[in-house]
């Protein structure tokens, strides 16, 4: 009973971490004239993150974060060094730009200097990881990892040495803390959580996230704990089909109780490193036809008022999208906020719910039951 008490003792309360809403990508590169330069020569297909097959090693692409908005900051060794990542359930590795890269990408980000810290441990272990417009190339390390409250020892995370061009330079955030399965971790590397659940450092062996609509304030990662609050409405538990990403079975894509995807069930990941609700292409196309969009997504913003909710259906129950949410707007224009992927023709259909979903749920991620928890937002 000692030692029970003892370890319980040890755990940290439910960490929250506070995200901020910072500009992104796509809007960086359009202020300094460079978007339709970067889209022209720099085409990419959002599945290779998910895929790696469909690229030469371990994939995750730099587009996929154009839309981003949320961050967050940790900091890394003793005394910590602060970093502002991308907390992102659709990777299971940690990086950060090191003081060894003298890419341009690492010269107006923080970098990692080992030296100034008494509690890191460097390995001989590379990393590689390949984005939409080059790689993210480095080294493995140990150090001490603070969350917001949390404290992980001997948490091992790349080192970037090379960074993709010229464009990564625009990013908001530094590097990527991963939240998916071990799985999927470039160089078998243990992901974070991994780490705060082995160190008995969360009460619960799960994580939520909230991320507020529009400009609002108080978006939030929290580790090892659900906030009842936004809770109100419910809480319904979907089951992993699979542990890499967070992966569930979905049965269709409805409106007005007409299926316009996903027919006949399919798979879906929850990710909040996608921004926007990614499906196949022709998947897509159907979408945007059903709503009166043109080819590319474009829809007259009047709509907004009068299109009802896209309807993702999962494990038997209805997770309703709003047309204010799927319809983006910007400088007096409007588009849909899908985005097609081309996916290998023996994979099935697979949808990608970012951002754009997430922002109308209160996500809590269950590694202990291995399932995901979904609660509408009012």
């Amino acid at each position: 009973l000692l030692f029970i008490a003892e370890k319980l003792l040890s755990r940290s309360s439910p960490c929250r971490i506070s995200l901020r809403k910072g500009k992104s990508l796509r809007k960086a590169l359009k202020e300094h004239g460079l978007l339709e330069h970067y889209l022209k020569h720099n085409p990419y297909n959002l599945a290779s993150k998910y895929f790696p097959s469909l690229a030469t090693v371990t994939s995750e692409p730099l587009t996929n974060y154009m839309d981003m908005e949320y961050y967050g900051t940790i900091s890394i060794g003793t005394p910590g060094q602060d970093f502002t990542v991308l907390f992102d359930t659709g990777s299971s590795n940690l990086w950060v730009p090191s003081v060894y890269c003298s890419s341009e990408a690492c010269t107006n980000h923080d970098r990692f200097n080992p030296a100034d810290s008494s509690t890191f441990e460097s390995t001989s272990d590379s990393v590689s990881i390949q984005y939409g417009t080059g790689s993210m190339t480095g080294f493995l390390g140990y150090d001490t990892v603070e969350v917001g409250s949390i404290t992980v020892s001997n948490q091992i995370f790349g080192l970037s040495e090379t960074e993709p061009g010229d464009f990564f330079y625009y990013t908001p955030f530094d590097g990527i803390l991963g939240l998916a399965f071990p799985s999927i971790s470039s160089s078998g590397a243990t992901p974070v959580f991994d780490n705060m659940m082995s160190q008995d450092l969360v009460t619960q062996d799960l994580f939520s996230v909230y991320l507020s609509n529009n400009d609002q304030g108080g978006s939030f990662v929290m580790f090892g704990g659900i906030d009842y609050s936004y809770t109100t409405g419910g809480i319904t538990w979907v089951p992993l089909s699979a542990e890499t990403y967070w992966q569930i079975t979905m049965d269709s894509v409805t409106m007005s109780g007409e299926t316009l995807a996903c027919a006949s069930s399919c798979q879906a990941i929850i990710d909040t490193g996608t921004s926007l609700l990614a499906g196949p292409s022709n998947a897509v196309a159907n979408i945007q036809y059903a709503l009166g969009a043109d080819s590319n997504g474009q829809i007259s913003c009047s709509s907004i008022s009068s299109l009802p909710d896209i309807v993702f259906n999962l494990n038997g129950y209805s997770f309703p999208v709003p047309a204010s949410s799927y319809i983006l707007q910007s400088e007096g224009s409007c588009s849909l906020a899908f985005e097609g992927m081309n996916l290998p023709s023996e994979s099935g259909e697979l949808w990608i719910l970012g951002d754009i979903f997430i922002h109308e749920y209160y996500v809590i991620f269950d590694r202990a039951n291995n399932r995901v928890g979904l609660s509408p937002l009012s």
